[in-house]
């Protein structure tokens, strides 16, 4: 009788346990988080890379980023976040980055970011270094770390403190989505959508935390003035 009744608990405990394992276990519910910038950047920033730590560089290059309205002929009433900046290096990154919180710490996630932004560049267009619209390739990437740039001391520039690769090539923390160039024969502003094709993988940092970076990593040698419209991110 004895042996019986610790038999049941035990059973009992293996199975209460199996179940509060399943359940911690348990992939979390997707994540859906939509930005559309009507009002204001809703936390995203700026920020440029490859480009040397020279006096008045900022300057020289032309680098801003801001809050702004679509360019005509598009809605004006719409929102995006601006980025612009004058390819002097012949690599100059234009980035931008989003922190994403309350998620399950140290868990590994799938990223799926689309982007709409817009562009005034048409297809096939000649510049120096390259096309303004095709050597303009757009990146996405999600990360456990902040992105930003850093100075590499040897060369007194600043780099990258995540790996992006450079121009055509996707690095194993941003992947290539796309370029530049509108789809069209006009240089007149449309709206583009690019997506993720390559699955995005991320764990996230102890504090349930991960980065969402896109980029342009320019191989023209002249101005580029990306309107980043809206970002979808779905992760899960």
């Amino acid at each position: 009788m004895r042996s019986s009744h610790w038999l049941y608990i035990c059973i009992t405990t293996f199975l209460l346990s199996a179940c509060k394992k399943s359940s911690d276990d348990a992939p979390p519910t997707k994540n859906q988080y939509e930005y559309a910038f009507s009002s204001g950047t809703e936390g995203w920033t700026g920020d440029f890379s490859d480009y040397p730590n020279d006096p008045g560089v900022e300057q020289l290059y032309e680098l801003t980023f801001s809050h702004a309205g679509l360019p005509s002929p598009l809605n004006a009433a719409d929102g995006a976040l601006k980025q612009s900046g004058v390819n002097r290096s012949d690599d100059l990154f234009m980035f931008i980055k989003k922190k994403i919180t309350g998620l399950r710490p140290g868990y590994n996630y799938t990223v799926r970011i689309t982007v709409d932004f817009a562009t005034n560049v048409a297809n096939n267009m000649v510049g120096v270094g390259g096309s303004p619209g095709e050597n303009v390739y757009i990146k996405a990437g999600a990360v456990a770390t902040e992105p930003m740039k850093v100075l590499n001391t040897i060369e007194n520039w600043y780099r990258m403190n995540i790996n992006k690769s450079n121009q055509s090539n996707s690095g194993t923390d941003m992947k290539v989505i796309g370029n530049f160039a509108n789809g069209s024969n006009e240089n007149t502003y449309i709206i583009k959508q690019l997506t993720t094709t390559v699955p995005l993988t991320v764990k996230a940092s102890p504090q349930g935390e991960i980065w969402l970076v896109i980029g342009t990593d320019s191989g023209f040698e002249g101005r580029t003035t990306i309107y980043y419209n809206s970002i979808k991110a779905m992760v899960n």
